[in-house]
């Protein structure tokens, strides 16, 4: 399958990160997904029943990503990962970009982040 679903540039405010002060400020992060989906039925149906709705998803991943405190955006990234893979039924993997535009690095760059890529078990 080839079907995809995707979000691109949901920007989130969290606490996210090792230094004290990430987790008192907290920063914006940007995150970018590739859901995959099978929209066979979605596309000769017309229907919304057929496929999942971009504002759910992202009512989603807003609530994984800000539930809590994490210190690696990977642990973070996990967690939207796994919600949606619990809560959409519908889509077999999901491909997850988390960027930090503004960690604390001491260097000139646009954005540093992680890749995770998760697919339903069996």
């Amino acid at each position: 399958m080839s079907d995809s679903i995707f979000i691109n540039g949901l920007a989130l405010h969290a606490y996210h990160g090792v230094m004290p002060h990430e987790g008192k400020v907290g920063q914006g992060f940007i995150i970018d997904l590739v859901l995959g989906i099978d929209l066979a039925d979605a596309a000769k149906s017309d229907k919304l029943a057929d496929t999942v709705g971009y504002d759910v998803v992202a009512d989603v991943v807003s609530r994984a990503f800000t539930a809590k405190r994490y210190r690696l955006v990977e642990a973070a990234a996990g967690a939207v990962a796994d919600a949606i893979l619990e809560i959409f039924s519908r889509i077999n993997t999901v491909r997850i970009t988390v960027r930090k535009p503004h960690a604390p690095v001491a260097a000139i760059f646009t954005d540093v982040g992680v890749v995770l890529t998760r697919s339903r078990r069996g």
